[in-house]
């Protein structure tokens, strides 16, 4: 996915069982981030920071929603634990974070896998991407994404 895509119709199930869409935002501004897993500490600090700006976020216009390859009963501990006010996809056979082209081969301690590489998108009234944070800053991605001034 790059800036000018248009994003897929079927965006995945969250931790309720709800099946959300492109079509669930149409008109609406729309922030989806893909992060690598439940409860690390990066992945922890990104939620805690975008659950901290929400208020912000939603009143600049966007919608938000989290994906990772987590199980949907996973999506639904963290989301509680960190009272986390918007919806978390479960995309566990990776069919959007290949969709996205955040499905990549990582490097860690010597070892190479394929995992999320952290990633939020930006998407306009209308499905279109229209910016890509690759450098996130996980302790203040809310402002992160404010800042942009979109």
């Amino acid at each position: 996915m790059k800036i000018g895509d248009k994003i897929p119709m079927q965006l995945g199930t969250d931790a309720i069982g709800r099946q959300w869409t492109a079509a669930d935002f149409a008109g609406k501004k729309l922030i989806i981030y893909f992060y690598p897993k439940d409860n690390t500490p990066g992945c922890t600090a990104e939620a805690c920071s975008l659950a901290t700006g929400y208020v912000a976020l939603k009143k600049a216009g966007y919608a938000l929603l989290g994906v990772s390859r987590d199980s949907a009963a996973s999506h639904q501990r963290f989301a509680e634990k960190y009272a986390l006010p918007f919806p978390l996809i479960a995309d566990e056979d990776t069919s959007l974070n290949q969709a996205f082209g955040v499905w990549r081969e990582k490097k860690m301690a010597g070892r190479t896998y394929m995992g999320t590489v952290r990633t939020t998108f930006i998407i306009d009234e209308n499905g279109v991407v229209v910016h890509i944070i690759e450098k996130v800053n996980t302790k203040d991605s809310a402002n992160q994404i404010l800042n942009l001034g979109l």
